[in-house]
């Protein structure tokens, strides 16, 4: 494989994930379960979603290799499987906080993520 497929491989990959991590209940789902695992009402307690929608991001994020689960009776429980995720998620995750802290004191054409609320509201 010459060094631009390698490369393709691996800019291919990281569209996919950021794919799969863009959307906020996956986050907050990932979130929820780094500091160990949930099972599916615990995390429905946490996060504002719909049973079936949560099956549905839970089921994504497992197929993924993100999650990894158990079954104990009737109780299904998810914890994170994949740390490398956790760790992208925290580093991205702080990073928006830190601009969104920031976003008082600092010109809209200078920051990277603009609410597109606004955007959309021509503010």
């Amino acid at each position: 494989m010459s060094a631009l497929n390698e490369s393709d491989l691996v800019f291919e990959s990281a569209a996919e994930l950021f794919k799969l991590l863009a959307t906020p209940v996956r986050l907050k789902i990932i979130s929820a379960v780094c500091n160990g695992e949930r099972n599916v009402s615990e995390l429905l307690e946490q996060i504002d979603t719909t049973q079936p929608n949560m099956s549905q991001h839970l089921s994504a994020l497992y197929r993924a290799g993100v999650l990894a689960k158990r079954r104990e009776g009737t109780l299904v429980y998810y914890r994170l499987e994949s740390q490398k995720v956790a760790q992208l998620c925290r580093a991205v995750c702080t990073q928006v906080a830190s601009e969104v802290e920031e976003a008082d004191s600092t010109e809209a054409a200078d920051r990277l993520l603009v609410a597109p609320r606004r955007l959309r509201a021509g503010r």
